[in-house]
């Protein structure tokens, strides 16, 4: 089927906007490409000091000089439930490689924040950090520039987006990401929620509460909620980067050590060919399929930001305009927690990537025509993995979903639009994912309760002063405020005053969660209010209007917010946001971090256009002038 028209039209606009910086990044990984090989660059003292630790079998592979050189780099740490199967791959990545006459070195490791242990706590402001020092880990592993390819280990939250930005600037090296998979199924996710409200509201003590947690998260491997963690595997997919339909295959099987095996030969195919490289993996057309699919599976909020930074790294520039339009014409595929009731093992049974990848090519939504790791075209994403007699091998995923209430056909879509909205008026710009907010709930006109902190909020919830139409504002919760935090422990409070009735939305120039829910939230609201932003002219009491279905966020009856006073941090505030737990070591990212809708990014900071959102018309040709991914 042709393209979209407006998936057309959106990435013509990117291309367009992208030509400079994407030439310019394209023009550097071509240079690298240029310098040769691994070994062909190092002298003999640099390639002994390389391989003094390896086996004797790997020193003498490694001095022929004609093998390649794999490069791991790993998140791995057993606090993390789903990067603690790491901990064996690199031995299974080795033999691997050996298998096929290659070397494999874990080249370095990086941090991996758990944001479900750092909830609620001051930790929580180094998590969006946390993901520009694992895209610098990742260059400071890969610089060593011993390696003909490279295997990313990750899985959770800013991880994975760290991973791929780093290994962008390596993107004339061919790149594989490799994930561990998902814990198997606890808890229902409508049980948790349902126990987690009765917590909030004091109907049920802490003992009972942890109860329920523990039998929610209770293995190896990623919580099988679809958040952000298990959104970026789904993207990982669609952007050709893992090999196919491995997202969702749980750790410590035979079928799950297969595939990371796999992905290490393949990536040592792919050196040992010349092709593959990751710089042209990741184009124009590949960042428009990575937010379709997105938009299409209803998934996390987070990558409102991530992508942005995501493609900014491969120098293309994207904005809250072109999710936003994309997904009026994305169809919604997918009910999974918080979207729906189901977690991700049962997506994955109903279908999983494979079918919605087919889907949404087959009814012109994605890009078909882009360069994978596994060669040209998105076909081979159609299929999924199987073990018989002990070998590898793809079959054609299903032809129909195994359970609609999961998973439909884009033929009959759960809607005709994506989940994710851009809101905007004279409080800024916003994003709000609506999906699984029910119609009748989605706009809200009502009084303002603001505060700066979640503490005050949940304070105010517990002393009953919010039990009343209410839109609760959270302020100073931006990136140069306090590094961005998630404000996931307002949910089960905002949730609770919408069951009673009430009309009830939030609104924070902060994050919400990969597993926002059911209360309107207008998130990421930019400019911060402590960058000037209007949310620092708001006061209690202001009406405020979010209305997602005309893309509405505005005050009311208010007038002119510029002729008010900005409101400050308190001190306690201010301080408290600067010191301990090591927020102290990221002064200088606050200070120098971008916008939300730029990325929240220290590391890639461009402009687009003039004002930061270039809608002109694009020229429908260029579309076709994009670089094949």
């Amino acid at each position: 089927m042709a393209l979209n028209p407006v998936v057309a039209e959106v990435t013509a606009r990117i291309v367009e906007r992208s030509r400079k910086t994407r030439a310019d990044y394209l023009r550097r990984m071509d240079a690298a490409t240029g310098s040769g090989s691994g070994r062909a660059k190092l002298s003999c003292a640099n390639w002994a000091h390389a391989f003094a630790g390896q086996t004797v079998a790997d020193k003498l592979t490694a001095m022929t000089g004609a093998q390649p050189n794999l490069g791991v780099v790993t998140a791995y740490n057993d606090m993390l439930s789903a990067h603690q199967p790491f901990e064996r791959f690199p031995e299974i990545i080795r033999k691997a490689a050996r298998e096929v006459g290659a070397t494999a070195q874990v080249a370095g490791g990086t941090p991996a924040m758990c944001d479900g242990v750092t909830q609620g706590r001051p930790g929580m402001e180094l998590s969006l950090f946390s993901r520009d020092v694992i895209a610098m880990s990742t260059g400071v592993a890969l610089t060593h520039d011993a390696f003909d390819a490279a295997l990313m280990l990750g899985v959770c939250d800013k991880i994975v987006p760290g991973l791929f930005m780093g290994a962008l600037a390596f993107g004339h090296l061919p790149v594989v990401f490799a994930p561990a998979g998902p814990m198997p199924s606890g808890l229902p996710n409508a049980e948790k929620a349902r126990i987690r409200a009765e917590y909030a509201q004091g109907l049920i003590d802490r003992a009972e509460l942890l109860k329920s947690e523990i039998a929610s998260y209770h293995s190896p491997g990623t919580c099988t909620f679809y958040g952000t963690a298990n959104s970026n595997q789904m993207m990982m997919e669609i952007a050709g980067l893992h090999l196919p339909s491995t997202a969702f295959v749980h750790p410590d099987t035979g079928l799950r050590d297969a595939l990371t095996a796999a992905a290490a030969k393949r990536a040592i195919e792919l050196a040992r060919e010349g092709r593959g490289r990751m710089a042209d993996v990741v184009s124009e057309k590949t960042i428009v399929n990575m937010i379709v699919a997105l938009l299409a599976t209803g998934g996390s909020t987070n990558h409102a930001i991530h992508l942005v930074a995501m493609a900014r790294a491969a120098g293309v520039l994207i904005d809250w305009t072109d999710m936003d339009q994309l997904s009026s014409v994305t169809p919604l595929l997918a009910r999974v927690y918080p979207n729906g009731s189901a977690d991700v093992n049962a997506f994955q049974a109903a279908g999983g990537v494979a079918f919605v990848t087919r889907e949404l090519a087959d009814a012109g939504h994605l890009h078909a025509d882009v360069t994978t790791i596994m060669g040209q075209g998105l076909e081979p994403y159609f299929k999924e993995p199987r073990l018989e007699d002990g070998a590898l091998v793809w079959r054609d995923t299903v032809k129909e979903s195994l359970d609609l209430s999961i998973l439909r056909p884009a033929s009959d879509p759960f809607d005709r639009e994506g989940g994710l909205r851009l809101v905007q008026g004279d409080l800024g710009r916003a994003v709000i994912k609506i999906s699984a907010v029910k119609p009748e709930n989605r706009i809200v006109e009502a009084p303002a309760a603001v505060f700066e902190t979640q503490e005050d909020a949940l304070q105010a919830f517990k002393d009953g002063k919010l039990n009343r139409d209410v839109v609760v504002v959270l302020r100073f919760q931006g990136p140069r405020a306090n590094g961005m935090p998630e404000l996931h422990s307002l949910s089960p409070a905002l949730s609770v005053l919408q069951d009673k009735g009430f009309k009830v939305a939030f609104v924070t120039d902060g994050r919400m969660s990969g597993a926002s829910g059911k209360t309107p939230a207008a998130i990421h609201v930019s400019p911060e209010a402590l960058a000037g932003g209007p949310l620092a002219h708001v006061r209690d009491g202001d009406v405020i209007r979010l209305d997602p279905e005309a893309g509405v966020l505005t005050t009311v009856g208010v007038g002119d917010l510029g002729v008010r006073q900005a409101a400050t941090r308190s001190r306690a505030h201010a301080e408290g946001s600067s010191w301990g737990y090591g927020r102290e070591l990221f002064g200088a990212f606050r200070q120098a971090v971008s916008t939300a809708e730029e990325g929240a990014s220290v590391c890639f900071v461009a402009p687009i256009g003039a004002n930061g959102h270039d809608d002109g018309p694009p020229d429908p040709n260029l579309v076709d002038r994009a670089v094949d991914a």
